[in-house]
């Protein structure tokens, strides 16, 4: 079976009504689904990508359904609110029925009785909410918080969602029985990596308005250009698209642009490929190996001074040891900077890595120096080693410390993302 490639004319007003870009069989082919459903009450599930542009789909669903003369539409972003007030903003509530809840509150599905309810990140919803949600699709009846009187309403529900849904379903954070009464109507947004010359329709669509709006001249891409856009993997999708052709309208306009300035300058490394961020850097744990070191030293050298004083305290001189009888937390600590040398000599030169100054070695007497009878030192107090959490809070706090507190700085500087960085700090009770 053939599939057509003429576009009716009903799609390409709703491409002209929405500037909906592009000409792919799939992107056509998901309007004229969003078209057709239009028609009926049947609920209606929208599948895909962050930035795919699933946003226009309820419009059109709405816009061209019987409930447009109401007026009524209501876009709700579920995973914008949070699980504990997620009912109260769908269903209402009743003046008491919690802290703060100082007069009644009409719900979305209230407020929008008549019309179309656009529900957005829908698999973030509690699987509480999803409950009631269901009995909404099946029988329009819902109940408001603290209130037990049942009522109805009539709505069109469409949601969407970027989440691989049958997944969920398995692991049991979605329910079986309300995907299946969502997903009455499936429509799948294509990813823009799949669109073909879409993206270059796309990018002139872009680069184009960019330069009216702010008047600049328009940037032009030559064929290397144009191959390295097409090829690029595009994980934000129109969206990321949108960013990185305004920035290039930006900083080279008049220019034409190649390929390799679009790849080194405006496109993020690894295009090809999705990296994980490495909590545990080499920098890092280099990073950290300096700072146990260096606290070992600060530790030996404190255990020095207190037996100086001990020594001066008793009225003997400083240095009342017998020749070859050297401070042995001195040797430790020569130890310690030898091996700190040796790392440095063997680590790239990277000026990003912190360095710390260089103890003062306590200095080793003779015995033709000694005043008095020796006396026997006390033995040194036995290190305790540091646990990995408590090393790893001791370097993320010293480089807050260095930075003031600048998160963004002190996560370049331990070469960690900020959002790991985020975790550590709330984890370690850093804020």
């Amino acid at each position: 079976m053939e599939i057509s490639t003429t576009i009716s004319p009903e799609i390409l007003a709703a491409k002209q009504n929405y500037s909906i870009v592009g000409n792919s069989p799939d992107l056509i082919a998901a309007i004229g689904r969003a078209l057709q459903s239009a028609k009926t009450d049947l609920s209606v599930l929208i599948i895909g990508e962050s930035g795919s542009g699933k946003e226009f789909f309820p419009k059109i669903i709405h816009n061209n359904s019987a409930r447009k003369h109401s007026n009524k539409y209501i876009a709700v972003n579920c995973g914008a609110i949070p699980e504990g007030t997620i009912d109260s903003e769908l269903f209402g509530h009743e003046k008491g029925a919690f802290t703060g809840a100082i007069s009644d509150r009409k719900g979305y599905f209230e407020e929008a009785n008549g019309g179309t309810i656009f529900l957005d990140e829908v698999a973030e919803l509690p699987l509480t909410t999803q409950a009631r949600l269901l009995r909404v699709l099946e029988s329009g009846e819902y109940i408001r918080v603290g209130s037990s009187e049942v009522k109805k309403t009539n709505i069109r529900v469409v949601a969407a969602t970027n989440k691989n849904m049958l997944q969920a379903v398995n692991e049991g954070k979605f329910r079986a029985d309300l995907y299946y009464r969502l997903s009455t109507i499936l429509i799948t947004i294509p990813p823009l990596r799949e669109r073909g010359n879409d993206i270059l329709l796309l990018t002139h669509k872009f680069s184009t308005e960019f330069a009216e709006r702010y008047r600049t001249v328009p940037v032009k891409f030559d064929d290397t250009a144009k191959a390295v856009l097409l090829s690029y993997r595009w994980p934000g999708n129109v969206r990321q698209l949108k960013n990185v052709i305004e920035q290039i309208a930006l900083f080279e306009a008049g220019s034409t642009v190649g390929g390799e300035e679009v790849k080194k300058k405006y496109l993020p490394q690894f295009s090809t490929e999705y990296k994980p961020t490495v909590a545990s850097s080499p920098a890092f744990d280099y990073t950290r190996e300096r700072e146990i070191l260096f606290k070992l030293i600060f530790k030996m050298q404190n255990e020095i001074d207190e037996l100086r004083e001990a020594i001066h305290g008793r009225g003997h001189s400083p240095a009342a040891y017998k020749p070859g009888d050297e401070y042995a937390l001195t040797r430790e600590v020569r130890k310690v900077e030898q091996h700190i040398d040796d790392a440095d000599a063997h680590r790239p030169d990277d000026p990003k890595l912190v360095k710390f100054p260089r103890l003062k070695t306590p200095p080793v007497y003779d015995a033709h120096d000694v005043a008095a009878e020796p006396i026997e030192a006390e033995p040194a107090e036995e290190v305790e080693p540091m646990t990995l959490e408590a090393t790893e809070r001791e370097t993320i706090k010293n480089s807050l410390e260095r930075n003031g507190g600048k998160r963004k700085k002190t996560a370049q500087e331990l070469r960690i993302s900020e959002r790991t960085l985020y975790r550590k700090i709330k984890e370690y009770g850093l804020e």
